[in-house]
């Protein structure tokens, strides 16, 4: 029996990215965000999510990959970073498959501009290459804070 992990394939300047779908708790469409002052460029703001206010990463400015533009396809994928539920804002999120763990290679030092702390690994996915992030890995400790003071700003 061959080792497989199911992986959300999502997209960003034409480019195939991957995440584990134990670290997704939802896709969700992009919803209106109110804007936060005084936050770093990456964090668009927050909105609510089922009662709960969800601060909103656009993760293609993150990685240094320019700026998402919101559009019909772009989608919010929904993770915990920390003790924070975060929507972090991609392209597009097109499926979720199965991905033999025997055909993951370590992560080169910089791929396509992203430092190596970010990448899990890249794996052969339908004649091209899929980036796999570690979504956890995506923000330092600091960051994390200031997206935990971004939401607990907005509740009060």
């Amino acid at each position: 029996m061959e080792d497989s992990m199911k992986v959300i394939v999502f997209q960003m300047d034409q480019q195939k990215y991957g995440a584990n779908v134990m670290e997704v708790l939802s896709i969700e469409e992009l919803e209106n965000i109110t804007s936060i002052p005084r936050t770093s460029e990456f964090i668009k703001g927050v909105v609510n999510l089922r009662g709960e206010i969800t601060p909103v990463i656009d993760l293609k400015q993150r990685l240094r990959l320019g700026e998402t533009s919101r559009e019909k396809g772009t989608r919010m994928l929904i993770v915990q970073m920390g003790d924070v539920q975060a929507g972090l804002l991609v392209d597009e999120a097109s499926d979720v498959v199965d991905i033999d763990t025997s055909t993951i290679e370590p992560a080169p030092e910089v791929i396509n501009g992203i430092n190596e702390s970010f990448i899990k690994g890249v794996a052969k996915f339908d004649d091209s290459l899929l980036i796999l992030l570690e979504m956890d890995q995506i923000l330092n400790l600091e960051e994390v804070n200031e997206l935990k003071e971004a939401a607990e700003e907005e509740v009060e």
